[in-house]
C-alpha cells in the first residue's frame, strides 16, 4: 500500500475489507480517522497522529445522512473528493475508504446506536437524533475498517465522550484516541464549516475562542463560580455578534454542569454566526493552544 504518494481507494464494503485482510496478513497495525470529507490541517494532525500509533492509516470520508437535522446543511456540506484525495496522499494515508450512502445505508435503517443520557444535554439539546446517526455510523465504520486505533479530534467533545463511551460500554476492540484541537493564527478552531464565514463573521466567530480564553484567564485569577464564568463568557460572543446557543462548565465523563469549576473540567460553547453553527471547547486550567492566542490588534500570531 502506498506511502506518501497516492492513497489506495475503497468505495465499497468489500474492497475496504479486502484491504484490511492485506494488512492483517502482513500483521501490521491500523490507525483510522473517519472524516466527512473538505479536508484541513485539523484532520491532518489526526493523520499524523495516527501515523505515530500505527503502521498504516485508513480515512474515510463520508457524509453521513443520519446525522442531520431535516433544515441542516447535509446538501451544501463542502465536498471536494479529489482534493481530499491529493491531501491524504500527501500525509501518508495508505487507504482511502469513501462508501456511498447506498453503501453505508442499502435499506431503511431500522437498528441504531442509542446514546442514552449524555447525548441530551450541550449539542444534543438543540439537534434531537444527531449522536444517534455519529454514533451509528462510526459503529458500521469500526466493525468494516476494524482499526486498531481510532483518532477523533477534541473540537466535537461531546461526540468523543460518547464514541469513547460506545467502545467500551459495546466492547469494539479499538482503542479511541482524542486529538487537541487545532487552532487558526486567529483562534478560532479549525472546521470544514469554516468556509461558510464571510470576513466579517469570522471575526465574530472567533468570540467563541476568545470567551474560553475568558473562562480561562478568570479560572487562573481565582474565579470557581461556574455562573459567573459562563456570564463572562456568553457576554463576549453576544458582545461580538454571535448567536449564543449554550455555554456550559461540565466534568469530562458524563457531561454534568459542575457549580464550583475546576481545573480538569471543560467550558464547552456553542454559537451560530450568520447561518454557520460552531462549536468550541477548552479545559480550564493546563497548556491549551488557546495560549498563543492573542486579541486582535494586540500582535501575536
Amino acid at each position: 500500500m502506498p506511502r506518501n504518494g497516492v492513497p489506495a481507494v475503497a468505495r465499497t464494503v468489500s474492497e475496504m475489507r479486502a484491504a484490511r485482510a492485506r494488512l492483517r496478513s502482513r500483521d501490521e497495525t491500523l490507525g483510522f480517522v473517519p472524516t466527512m470529507g473538505a479536508l484541513h490541517e485539523g484532520h491532518l494532525s489526526l493523520v499524523d497522529r495516527a501515523r505515530e500509533l500505527s503502521d498504516r492509516v485508513v480515512l474515510s470520508i463520508f457524509v453521513n445522512p443520519t446525522q442531520f437535522g431535516p433544515s441542516e446543511d447535509f446538501e451544501e456540506y463542502p465536498r471536494d473528493l479529489e482534493r481530499d484525495l491529493d491531501l491524504a496522499g500527501q500525509r501518508g494515508v495508505d487507504v482511502v475508504f469513501t462508501p456511498s450512502d447506498r453503501e453505508m445505508y442499502p435499506r431503511s435503517q431500522s437498528i441504531w446506536v442509542e446514546p442514552g443520557e449524555l447525548a441530551n444535554r450541550l449539542c444534543g439539546v438543540g439537534r434531537p437524533g444527531h449522536f444517534r446517526g455519529v454514533l451509528t455510523v462510526v459503529a458500521k465504520l469500526f466493525v468494516i475498517v476494524e482499526p486498531d486505533v481510532a483518532v477523533f479530534g477534541g473540537k466535537d467533545f461531546q461526540q468523543a465522550v460518547l464514541i469513547r463511551r460506545m467502545s467500551e460500554e459495546l466492547r469494539f476492540p479499538v482503542r479511541v484516541e482524542v486529538a487537541p484541537i487545532l487552532r487558526e493564527p486567529d483562534g478560532l478552531a479549525m472546521s470544514s464549516r469554516n468556509a461558510y464565514l464571510s470576513s466579517a463573521e469570522r471575526i465574530t466567530a472567533t468570540s467563541l475562542s476568545r470567551g474560553l480564553r475568558r473562562a480561562r484567564e478568570l479560572f487562573a485569577g481565582g474565579e470557581v463560580d461556574s455562573r459567573r464564568l459562563i456570564d463572562e463568557v456568553r457576554g463576549v460572543m453576544v458582545d461580538a455578534g454571535a448567536a449564543v446557543e449554550y455555554v456550559g462548565i461540565v466534568d469530562t465523563e458524563e457531561l454534568h454542569p459542575v457549580d464550583v469549576a475546576r481545573p480538569d473540567v471543560v467550558c464547552a460553547v456553542a454559537a451560530t454566526v450568520g447561518e454557520t453553527r460552531l462549536i468550541d471547547n477548552a479545559l480550564l486550567a493546563g497548556p491549551s493552544a488557546l495560549d498563543a492566542v492573542r486579541e486582535p490588534g494586540r500582535g501575536g500570531t
